[in-house]
């Protein structure tokens, strides 16, 4: 199983360095598209989604993270760092 991660283009070259591959998006509907895609392809197993970019599909990750559980979407700090109030 594959990780894939969806956040800014930054996060997504990063984790590219090590051979993740990804989708950058910076509004709701590149979001849902990358995540879409994520989902339809068997060979992944965990979606990283950055905190910011996660917040713009609010309903659709926590749909995944308290609905569906495969793949696995996990939720990491972008590029300034975790969200204030998060644990």
């Amino acid at each position: 199983m594959k990780f894939f991660v969806i956040g800014d283009e930054h996060t997504v070259a990063g984790f590219g360095l090590v051979g993740i591959e990804g989708r950058s998006a910076s509004d709701s509907n590149q979001a849902k598209e990358a995540l879409g895609y994520a989902i339809g392809r068997k060979d992944v197993g965990v979606v990283l989604i950055t905190e910011d970019i996660a917040e713009l599909i609010r309903d659709e990750v926590d749909a995944r993270l308290y609905g569906i559980g495969f793949p696995l979407v996990l939720e990491i700090p972008g590029p300034k760092g975790p969200s204030p109030g998060r644990l």
